[in-house]
């Protein structure tokens, strides 16, 4: 059985900084990619960031120059530096494991979300 942990949410004020991780536990073979989607009130999920196994990164251009996206392929974790953090980067943040081969197969997999607040 997969699962993706996630951690490091909070309240934090503008201009600060978080940093999440998401680790995939688990009987794992390989995992194609890993990134971070996000879900504010009333919006819907969207991607912030996200890199492959080989390292290629892809981000969201709300969050270019802002966020780093990094990850750990011996302890299949990934990690989301977010920084100069706004008000408008409130939201559930969830983790997400594409391709996870694993002894059932392999699919995709969702972590149970983490809540970052930024606000004064």
């Amino acid at each position: 059985q997969v699962q993706l942990v996630e951690s490091g949410g909070g309240l934090v004020q503008p201009g600060e900084s978080l940093r999440l991780s998401c680790a995939a536990s688990g009987t794992i073979f390989s995992i194609k990619a890993m990134g971070w989607y996000r879900q504010a009130p009333g919006k819907q999920r969207e991607l912030v960031a996200s890199i492959t196994t080989g390292g290629s990164t892809n981000y969201a251009d709300s969050v270019k120059g802002r966020f780093t996206i990094s990850k750990d392929n011996a302890k299949n974790t990934v990690y989301l530096q977010m920084n100069s953090l706004k008000p408008e980067d409130t939201a559930v943040y969830y983790c997400n494991a594409d391709q996870v081969w694993s002894a059932t197969g392999s699919r995709g997999y969702w972590g149970q979300g983490t809540q970052v607040t930024v606000s004064s």
